[in-house]
């Protein structure tokens, strides 16, 4: 059974593209387009890894990660931050809300795809 992607982004072309990555690499994906609706796509299904940009609506990544890390079953669930953030102050954020990895928008779906590969293979 092929592991299960759930990609938070507010913008739908960059889910768009994140998600064709995944799935030419043999990754199921669930989207969301922002923390409040990636919380509510959790319930019933276990997902395998998410990436999250940090800049959304209603909730952004951090506080959605921060809510993601409260839930048992997804406690110790990987995390990749997707964001055009690249401060280290809003990466030490990230990190001490439990984000594994941190990449940059602009990105080269392969970088991603190294990164994803090394959390969940």
């Amino acid at each position: 059974m092929s592991k299960i992607i759930l990609v938070v982004d507010d913008s739908a072309s960059l889910r768009q593209v994140v998600c064709t990555a995944l799935r030419d690499e043999g990754y199921q994906t669930v989207e969301a387009s922002d923390g409040k609706d990636a919380l509510s796509k959790l319930e019933g299904q276990r997902i395998n890894l998410v990436i999250s940009d940090v800049n959304m609506p209603n909730m952004d990544g951090i506080t959605f990660l921060k809510e993601l890390k409260q839930l048992p079953n997804y406690k110790f669930t990987p995390v990749i931050m997707l964001t055009t953030e690249s401060q280290e102050s809003k990466k030490a954020e990230g990190k001490a809300a439990g984000a594994k990895a941190w990449v940059v928008k602009p990105f080269q779906p392969q970088q991603l795809i190294t990164a994803v590969n090394k959390l969940i293979s």
